[in-house]
């Protein structure tokens, strides 16, 4: 009682907290991009948004969301229909098998799914249900959450402009299990214009456990943290596949100024996972503010005023 309270007068005499919450209530959907992410950035970052001369990763991944809109980062993101596009460049043996994709929950025949499987939403980022044993599975919880997420529009939340047309639909995948270790680490690779600079590795995407570590292109680590995630107990060693996936992350780059390009090592085989345009929806709390500066030097948003110019953008 005493902790609702403590939010109810905080949510009254706070602004930075109140639009924060009042955020993820659609109350602010009819704002205008540059306006609600001046507003939102101030209430997560406690600074102001500098949008005229960003300087940090974070200042240019908003700066990104409003000025770099590529009609092809819709398809990018779309988690059915970015495996043609992977598969046209790197291979169909780099997707995680689909065995389903629906429209609605009602649509799924769950007599003829696998023992395992995994469940998302191909529009958004968190609708995911994983389903290790069919037998104990909570078919009304999962319906409950993916019906959630399928009414969702994850655009309006840090107004990242690639999810808003994604067309929301359930996909169902594999379920990926390694032999050699219970959790399946992300590789995740910062690209800039075509080329890797940097990486993170992190384990315990999907619970409460999540730990994280920076690397550079070369596979040493590197002093950056997050404050959001804890750190391994012991470094993960370097991937079999790691020279294949600098390539292949440079490949699906190219052309892009700056795209965080995801990947998974099952069983010494790579396979692609996701792209993800605004790591952190450019809200990301480094424990140190000059790697903030440090990424940021390497987006160059005068490239992307260019290609804008070229394609008849604003």
């Amino acid at each position: 009682m005493k902790d609702k309270l403590r939010k109810f007068f905080k949510c009254i005499f706070n602004e930075d907290y109140r639009f924060n919450v009042l955020s993820n209530f659609s109350i602010y959907n009819s704002m205008n991009d540059e306006k609600y992410l001046k507003k939102k950035y101030k209430a997560v970052m406690h600074k102001e948004l500098n949008l005229d001369n960003p300087k940090t990763f974070n200042e240019k991944l908003q700066w990104l969301k409003i000025n770099d809109h590529n009609p092809e980062y819709t398809m990018m993101v779309d988690k059915y229909e970015v495996k043609k596009y992977i598969e046209n460049i790197i291979g169909e043996e780099h997707i995680v098998p689909t065995i389903g994709i629906y429209n609605s929950f009602e649509e799924i025949d769950f007599a003829k799914l696998p023992y395992k499987f995994v469940m998302k939403c191909t529009h958004d980022s968190g609708g995911i249900v994983i389903c290790k044993d069919k037998s104990t599975y909570n078919k009304k919880n999962a319906k409950q959450k993916i019906n959630k997420y399928l009414k969702r529009n994850f655009y309006y939340s840090g107004r990242e402009w690639p999810y808003k047309n994604v067309k929301p639909r359930i996909i169902i995948e594999k379920y990926m299990e390694d032999k050699n270790q219970s959790n399946i680490l992300d590789y995740k690779f910062f690209c800039f214009n075509g080329k890797v600079e940097y990486l993170y590795v992190s384990a315990g995407s999907h619970s409460k456990e999540q730990c994280l570590q920076f690397f550079d292109r070369d596979y040493n680590s590197v002093d950056c943290r997050r404050n959001d995630y804890r750190s391994f107990d012991e470094l993960p060693p370097c991937p079999k596949s790691f020279n294949k996936m600098i390539e292949y992350a440079e490949l699906l780059s190219k052309g892009i100024e700056h795209v965080r390009v995801d990947f998974y090592e099952i069983n010494g085989k790579l396979y692609f996972s996701e792209f993800t345009f605004y790591t952190g929806s450019g809200f990301i709390p480094f424990e140190k503010d000059e790697w903030d500066i440090k990424l940021g030097r390497l987006i160059n948003i005068q490239n992307v005023m260019l290609k804008n110019k070229m394609r008849g953008d604003k």
